[in-house]
Order: C-alpha cells, then sequence, then structure tokens
C-alpha cells in the first residue's frame, strides 16, 4: 500500500487557503471584490477546487486526526469558495459529511456548505449560513427551510441565534466598505443566468443534488 504523505497535503492545503484570503484582502481594499465575481479570484477559487478535488478522490476528506486543526478548516474554505464547480462542491459536501460521521470534521463546516450549495441551486437553506443583499438595500439572510425552527438548527451545530449573527456580518460589511448592488433586480437576473451558466440551475440539478 502507498504511504500518504499528508503533512505534504496539510502544508499545501495551509498555503492554498492562504493565498485565497490574501488576494480576497487585496480585492477587498480597492472594492473590486463587491462587484460581481471577480475573474482573479475565481481562477484561484477554481484551481485550488482542482488540486483539491484531485486530494479529495485519491485519498478522501483531509481529516482532523491526518492534516491537523488549521488544514481541515484551509480545505473546507477552498471547497466552500469554489462556487463555479457545481460537481466538485457536490461531491466535496458527500465527503465532508462521511468525515462529520467519523469525527474527523466540524458539523458546523458540512452544514455551512450545504447550504452554500442549496442556495446556488436556488434552493432554501437549513442552517441560515447565506446571507446577500435584498430589494430594500439590507443584507439579510437568503430564503431559509422551516424558519420556525432554525435557531434550534442552528444551535445543534454550535451556531448562536440567526438575528445575533445578522447584525455581525452587517456590522462587518460595513467595516469592509462592502455595499448593495446598485439595481438589485439586475444583479438578481445576472446571478440567475450566472447559476445556469455554470450548471447549478437547469433541467437535470434536482437529480444532482445533495440533499
Amino acid at each position: 500500500m502507498v504511504s500518504v504523505d499528508w503533512d505534504s497535503i496539510r502544508r499545501e492545503l495551509i498555503s492554498m487557503a492562504e493565498e485565497d484570503l490574501r488576494i480576497r484582502r487585496e480585492l477587498a481594499t480597492d472594492g473590486s471584490l463587491f462587484e460581481g465575481y471577480h475573474p482573479r479570484m475565481r481562477a484561484i477559487h477554481d484551481s485550488h477546487a482542482k488540486r483539491l478535488g484531485e486530494v479529495l478522490e485519491l485519498r478522501g476528506w483531509p481529516g482532523l486526526s491526518q492534516v491537523g486543526c488549521e488544514a481541515a478548516e484551509a480545505a473546507w474554505l477552498i471547497a466552500q469558495h469554489a462556487i463555479a464547480q457545481p460537481v466538485f462542491q457536490r461531491r466535496a459536501l458527500e465527503l465532508l459529511r462521511a468525515a462529520v460521521q467519523r469525527g474527523e470534521a466540524a458539523a458546523l463546516k458540512a452544514a455551512m456548505l450545504e447550504d452554500r450549495i442549496r442556495t446556488l441551486e436556488g434552493r432554501l437553506q437549513r442552517y441560515g449560513t447565506q446571507f446577500d443583499w435584498d430589494a430594500s438595500g439590507q443584507l439579510n439572510p437568503l430564503p431559509i427551510e422551516d424558519s420556525a425552527g432554525i435557531d434550534a438548527r442552528r444551535a445543534e451545530i454550535g451556531l448562536g441565534p440567526l438575528h445575533e449573527a445578522a447584525q455581525e456580518l452587517r456590522a462587518a460589511a460595513k467595516r469592509d466598505g462592502e455595499r448593495p448592488p446598485e439595481n438589485w433586480t439586475t444583479r438578481q437576473r445576472e446571478l440567475e443566468a450566472w447559476c445556469k451558466e455554470v450548471g447549478w440551475r437547469n433541467q437535470d440539478h434536482r437529480r444532482q443534488t445533495v440533499s
């Protein structure tokens, strides 16, 4: 059996996550991060998703006991940010859920990735982790399934009440200089078209969905 150099994978995952966050900070500083999906950011996300996908198919999800907390967090970050890669994100969620069952990953991470996939598919999220600007220019959670039970579900995975998260995210957006779109209707139309273009929303997507 070929041994796995988990230490090398650990360093690579951390390096990729650091690069992702560095580019994000640069683009946030000049304001261009908030003007749609920046080509430079997408290039980083796609490249990192390709590499993590290779690791996943050969070795499975890099668990806590294999790569440690920092690199496990980095693997999740890479998967979470790969929004232009539907096949990869769905596969990552399957493997991440399996890692959660083995005690090798946090349930919170799987929940956040599930919410992201659901919203990209145009479905209701379960844990209220995905936010966006609404038509009134307010940063709010995207539509939620069984909204009455949201805080109970959040508590199960270690999250606080949704209203507290909303306050924190709005404060962070203000601090970072993030602004609502000038034309919300146009932005929604563009987002819908983009989701169809990359494969999130089409006639076959329900068969591909990870529940």
